[in-house]
């Protein structure tokens, strides 16, 4: 070989590494293993980062002016040091981008300002701190664990103002009566996201019995279905946490969560296993971005029924 064309030092390597004189000899499987890795793609495994960061660039490019503004009016969304790019000047992380998306689904069928919100499993808070950055909002409340309870209020306390804060209240799964808590209250719209599904079936009926009892409206974004495809992630959490994740939910079903047809067809019980009550209506649904089996809809109460 002329001097001129030789392997550099870092391809010398991958030819004796992974692209061998063997990667030839046997096809199977090549496109989702080193060999093609080192050629054409970054490995998964070892670039989550970096393809969570190419998914957030991607998706920045797509917003509207109004989602960025849903964004940019939410503060301290650096609080926690999430994985975050640049667009355009402007610093956007996955779950605000996602929260600023969710808030325009949800307004569309809506009116926020003024309303009292329940949210049952809020995570570390993104939605709440986003909904009160936006909205002048009555109250909000949250409903959870007790471990989880404390890291959104804990994360809430830290961005947000005091007005604001003053609007929460925490109500703890494990030591209290969730409806004698609440009392009287009631509420114009209940929030749940990625929650339902990690919940008992038995747990799921109860909090939608009391959504029935106590909310004009509902929003949900849930998965329509489980998978078991271990080359997403080689079920690193364990075969243990894998049996858990599928005994939960009120859709249980595997599907391939990568094949829109198969996705679309899970829709209709998606919407018949979140549905409130007889008295509610599905007013919007659509694919919960940027997840391929994730769905989003907004319930309606069409009859309303005086508290007891």
């Amino acid at each position: 070989m002329a001097k001129g064309f030789q392997a550099s030092r870092q391809w010398e390597r991958i030819n004796e590494l992974w692209v061998t004189e063997d990667a030839a000899a046997d096809l199977t499987g090549f496109k989702s293993d080193r060999r093609n890795f080192n050629i054409a793609l970054w490995d998964p495994t070892a670039n989550g980062v970096r393809y969570l960061r190419a998914l957030v660039y991607e998706l920045a490019t797509r917003l509207s002016d109004d989602e960025w503004s849903k964004i940019e009016n939410v503060h301290n969304r650096d609080v926690g040091d999430p994985v975050t790019v640049r667009y355009e000047g402007k610093s956007i992380c996955l779950d605000y981008l996602q929260a600023a998306l969710e808030l325009g689904f949800i307004e569309r069928e809506l009116t926020l300002d003024g309303a009292r919100v329940l949210e049952i499993g809020a995570g570390y808070g993104r939605t709440c701190h986003a909904m009160l950055s936006n909205y002048d909002l009555d109250s909000y409340t949250i409903v959870d664990l007790k471990n989880t309870l404390s890291l959104s209020r804990a994360y809430l306390r830290e961005v947000l103002d005091d007005k604001q804060f003053a609007k929460m209240r925490f109500i703890q799964v494990e030591d209290e009566d969730i409806d004698a808590a609440l009392g009287s209250d009631r509420f114009e719209l209940c929030v749940n996201v990625h929650s339902f599904t990690e919940m008992t079936p038995d747990t799921v009926q109860a909090y939608l019995r009391l959504i029935d009892d106590r909310c004009e409206a509902f929003f949900v974004k849930n998965p329509v279905g489980k998978f078991r495809d271990k080359a997403m992630d080689g079920h690193q959490k364990g075969e243990e946490a894998v049996r858990l994740a599928m005994e939960t939910g009120p859709l249980r079903q595997v599907l391939d969560i990568h094949d829109s047809e198969a996705v679309d067809a899970a829709v209709p019980a998606f919407i018949e296993a979140y549905r409130p009550g007889a008295g509610w209506a599905c007013t919007a649904d659509a694919r919960g971005v940027p997840w391929s089996y994730f769905r989003q809809a907004v319930f309606r109460k069409t009859s309303s029924r005086k508290a007891a």
